[in-house]
């Protein structure tokens, strides 16, 4: 039956690459370059295509040669990099050329000098032609003239080295006695125009017209004779070279075969593209494995399958588990039974760890681990595991008090990370959580409790789901903000894109689930906490605790600004946002959207202009003191009283110490009522100087607008917004 299935696959890609190849050798490819290398990781292939495209494009208009379209394309053996629509030489290329002083250019009377003969001489044009330019060094002559281009095939003999050059990658590699380094050795390179070799040298590989076939099914060399055949070259020796084309056919054939055992392929984007690009002419296949293995808890069987052998689990119509899963092999179908075979057994050897590995587990409650997190390092300045899980409920408590969740979640806090002990998790690590919320389960502990052990990783990566229940959430946001604070205080700071701590995606998980659940306890406040927790255990010294606290609220607040930029907020808008407080994450959105909302107001306008101005005088105050009894003139009377009443109105309407959340609305209000100062301040300044010769006069005055600027600054940093944007 298998047999028969495979053999109308076969007919299936026989038919398809006969097609495919007619279809390729009018590819249109004008030019073409192939960096033939060693098995690439598949982790590589999505960043060199970006770079390939995004360069080649740039070196092309950088050297004026006009193209269709450039595209890459991806194996585990080659980077392909195919131009179309492909110009024969450089476009006419304007130039201009300085030449001697007009001084020295013209005689006394006018007439060109024999410098200026020799100028237009060398630069093939005509005395008549040279133009008098006045410039910062003085009066020069210049000369106009067209430069006629290139062939393309010598401008891509410059071009091909500075592309491969150019390649970065998450770790390069050196070999022989090379001095270069490329993400894996370089084997050959393939580069053509047409019928014509591009000739060039790359650290003394020197370029041909030569490829290589799949490695076993055809290793030989192949003689490609154009640039637009070698598809069709590439076909025929065993190479699907474009991804989308291996993604089809794996996918076509997976379904193929899960629908011959009754079911379908589970088939995520991940382990696709990971297949596709360890592939060059993938052939899927079926396997199965015993079914007393279904009585696992499924992470247990998926994940050996998924993460560690790369198969595609099947599932039947009700959804459920199948013991059977379909591979992709790296070639055609001979001794397909044979592969099959062989996974089969590695994947029954994995199933079996894992079946040995839960049954241990199982005889000891995870509550009775927690002790053993002792022996286990969260890292060797900042205490074990077991240190952590306290500080974690510490935190926890802080936002749960009072609240139902609070008689769990010291529980809660010591087992969330108790599954680290446990065989199958040593294992398989990927399961943390995971097995601790399917043990906590089966022993009985209470389900909110189980929960939360799980959710307390969430989310785990971008776009990942945030935690649903109250304790899990608390759990989430406890355990990221004590390993931020932890590790900020011992200096290991994210630089550049160095993060190996991943704490920037730990802060926009904290973002993400502090803004969902809208503490009353602000996050400075948590922040705050969990440093005074360190200071407690002798990692921070106490004087370090406001610094460290700073540190981390300005790298959360710098995860907030990126996370508004992509969601369509300004950059002004978000900044000023930002600087009225990050304590609360959903009011600084709700703030940040408040003012999108109102940006091209009239009004708006005019209260940023008047918040600059203020902002800018008060720059010059030592404090926000002043004495009323001080006051002269009239105009400091009224813009008194106006801030006065202001801050009291605004501090009101904007309070979220109570419930933790303040919405758009409110805060466009309060906006709407802040530009009621305006005129006030227009009249200050129109009437009042300032900076008065009186010193004591002139501190008041200071004073007075440094606390009105901190009043303007209650909903957000008006001195922040882009005045002309904001008008726009």
């Amino acid at each position: 039956m298998r047999k028969t299935q495979q053999q109308r696959l076969d007919t299936s890609r026989d038919t398809e690459a006969a097609g495919a190849a007619a279809a390729q050798s009018l590819s249109g490819w004008d030019a073409v370059l192939e960096i033939g290398t060693e098995e690439m990781p598949a982790r590589f292939a999505a960043g060199l295509i970006r770079q390939a495209e995004e360069g080649c494009y740039r070196l092309l208009a950088d050297a004026h040669v006009e193209s269709g379209g450039v595209k890459c394309y991806t194996t585990p053996r080659r980077i392909i990099v195919a131009i179309t629509g492909l110009a024969p030489k450089q476009a006419p290329l304007e130039v201009e050329l300085r030449g001697p002083a007009a001084r020295i250019a013209y005689d006394a009377e006018g007439k060109p000098t024999r410098a200026l003969e020799g100028f237009a001489r060398s630069a093939g044009v005509s005395v008549d032609s040279v133009e008098r330019r006045t410039t910062e060094a003085g009066e020069y002559v210049f000369a106009r003239k067209t430069e006629e281009g290139r062939p393309t095939i010598e401008v891509l003999a410059e071009i091909f080295p500075k592309l491969i050059d150019a390649f970065s990658f998450p770790k390069a590699m050196r070999w022989g006695s090379n001095d270069f380094r490329f993400g894996r050795p370089i084997r050959w390179i393939l580069a053509l125009m047409g019928e014509d070799m591009v000739e060039f040298s790359y650290h003394n590989i020197a370029s041909g017209r030569v490829t290589y076939g799949h490695r076993t099914l055809a290793p030989g060399p192949a003689v490609v004779p154009s640039s637009w055949d070698l598809p069709r070259v590439l076909e025929a020796a065993g190479v699907v070279y474009d991804p989308a084309r291996r993604a089809e056919r794996i996918v076509e054939e997976a379904r193929s075969l899960a629908e011959g055992l009754g079911g379908q392929p589970v088939i995520s984007d991940e382990l696709l593209d990971e297949v596709v690009n360890l592939v060059e002419w993938p052939t899927a296949f079926s396997g199965r494995f015993d079914a007393r293995y279904l009585e696992l808890p499924e992470p247990c069987v998926t994940t050996p399958m998924v993460n560690h052998q790369r198969y595609f689990p099947v599932r039947d119509a009700g959804g459920r588990l199948m013991n059977a899963f379909i591979g992709v092999r790296n070639g055609g179908t001979r001794s397909i039974d044979v592969v099959r075979a062989g996974n089969e057994r590695v994947l029954a050897a994995r199933l079996a760890d894992a079946e040995f590995f839960f049954k241990e587990d199982m005889a000891v409650p995870l509550m009775a681990r927690v002790d053993e997190l002792k022996g286990v390092m969260f890292q060797e300045k900042l205490g074990s595991m077991y240190d952590k899980a306290l500080r974690i409920g510490k935190l926890a408590s802080e936002l749960v008090g009072g609240t139902p969740m609070a008689a769990l979640v010291d529980v809660a806090a010591l087992m969330a990370k108790a599954d680290l002990v446990t065989s199958m998790v040593r294992e398989f690590t990927e399961l943390q959580g995971v097995m601790g919320r399917e043990y906590a389960l089966r022993q009985g502990v209470e389900p909110v409790v189980a929960e939360a052990i799980f959710e307390h990783y969430l989310p785990r990566f971008a776009d990942d789901r945030a935690p649903e229940s109250p304790l899990g959430a608390a759990l989430s946001v406890a355990d990221k903000v004590d390993s931020i604070v932890g590790y900020f205080g011992i200096g290991m700071i994210p630089s550049g894109s160095a993060d190996p701590y991943a704490l920037r995606r730990q802060a926009a998980g904290v973002l993400g689930v502090y803004g969902k659940a809208r503490y009353v306890l602000g996050l400075d406040a948590l922040v705050a906490r969990a440093a005074e927790l360190y200071a407690d255990s002798g990692v921070l010294a106490p004087d370090q605790v406001d610094s460290v606290v700073g540190q981390v609220m300005e790298f959360i607040g710098t995860r907030l600004r990126v996370a508004m930029e992509e969601a369509g907020i300004r950059y002004d808008i978000a900044d000023a946002a930002i600087a009225a407080g990050i304590g609360r994450p959903a009011c600084t959105w709700e703030r940040a959207w408040a003012v999108t909302q109102v940006a091209h107001e009239p009004w708006f306008a005019a209260l940023a202009t008047a918040a600059s101005r203020v902002r800018n005088i008060a720059a010059h105050a030592e404090t926000a003191q002043f004495t009323p009894s001080l006051f002269e003139e009239r105009a400091e009377h009224a813009l008194y009283k106006a801030m006065h009443d202001l801050e009291s109105e605004i501090r009101t309407s904007v309070d979220s110490r109570r419930s933790g959340f303040v919405d758009r609305k409110a805060y466009v209000s309060a906006l709407e009522r802040m530009s009621l100062i305006v005129p006030p301040i227009n009249q200050y300044f129109d009437a009042v100087l300032v900076m008065a010769k009186d010193q004591k006069l002139r501190s008041n005055r200071l004073g007075m607008l440094k606390a009105l600027h901190s009043v303007l600054s209650l909903v957000v940093d008006l001195s922040k917004i882009v005045f002309a944007s904001a008008s726009e």
